[in-house]
């Protein structure tokens, strides 16, 4: 049992007045009364059930409470941290933590609309991002641009699991779905390496549009962040530049 456990426990039995040399004594203690013995046996088994049923309800609310604190995420080895300068290449290392993408997404919108934690969130884009060398925390930045930080408002729907407006070309046509948190992340990130290299995402393609910029960007690719501009969205004249103000914000997350 670990030392988290072991001192809630000591705080539950504190907290009722129990502790294990004061069963013994209990006992003695009983066997003096001057009262009918088959109404004592019976008060003390009631005594015995009811502190059990607090301790087992005291121990479910500290398992509760210690099961929601938030996991740290690991940033994954293949990609270490870059130290910070303005960059506004698309593809790379990242320059701000995971912790950090949770902890800006949480202060401008505590109650995101998504279907998994923002740990997870983030965690996936992290994932994606090392797999297919495109800078994940810029990526998510991207992320909190096209969905309003996750509390959307627009064409697109938290359902759709579509966190880049991808296929979304027009007020009245929605876009892609995508059957989880983890395949719109996914798409969002092959999406990007459509638009800036010319070789074949790791993983199955689940982008529906990744042929489509393929074949218009076939020898010249769109690397940086202010490329995307009138591209990405239309007309999106500083698309890439509010991206890369949204991740100096990340970076600068304490």
């Amino acid at each position: 049992m670990s030392d988290f456990y072991i001192k809630k426990i000591a705080v539950a039995f504190a907290v009722l007045g129990l502790s294990v040399v004061l069963f013994p004594a209990y006992g003695q203690a009983t066997q003096k009364r001057q009262h009918d013995p088959e109404l004592v046996k019976t008060a003390d088994m009631d005594r015995t059930v009811s502190r059990e049923k607090k301790i087992n309800e005291l121990l479910a609310e500290l398992r509760k409470s210690h099961d929601s604190v938030a996991v740290p995420i690991k940033l994954p080895a293949a990609m270490p941290l870059q130290p910070y300068q303005e960059n506004d290449a698309i593809l790379g290392g990242p320059m701000a933590t995971p912790e950090q993408c949770v902890k800006y997404l949480l202060k401008v919108n505590p109650s995101p609309n998504i279907r998994v934690s923002a740990n997870e969130l983030v965690e996936y884009y992290y994932e994606e991002g090392t797999r297919e060398g495109v800078r994940p925390d810029v990526a998510f930045a991207q992320a909190l641009k096209e969905t309003g930080f996750f509390r959307y408002g627009g064409t697109v729907s938290p359902d759709q699991n579509n966190y880049c407006g991808l296929g979304t070309t027009s007020a009245q046509v929605k876009g892609a779905y995508f059957s989880s948190p983890l395949l719109g992340v996914r798409a969002h990130i092959q999406h990007l390496l459509a638009y800036a290299s010319t070789k074949m995402p790791v993983e199955p393609v689940v982008d529906p549009r990744y042929d489509l910029v393929r074949s218009v960007y076939t020898d010249s690719p769109i690397n940086t962040w202010e490329g995307l501009n009138g591209r990405w969205a239309v007309p999106g004249r500083t698309y890439g530049e509010d991206i890369l103000q949204i991740h100096r914000g990340i970076v600068n997350e304490q």
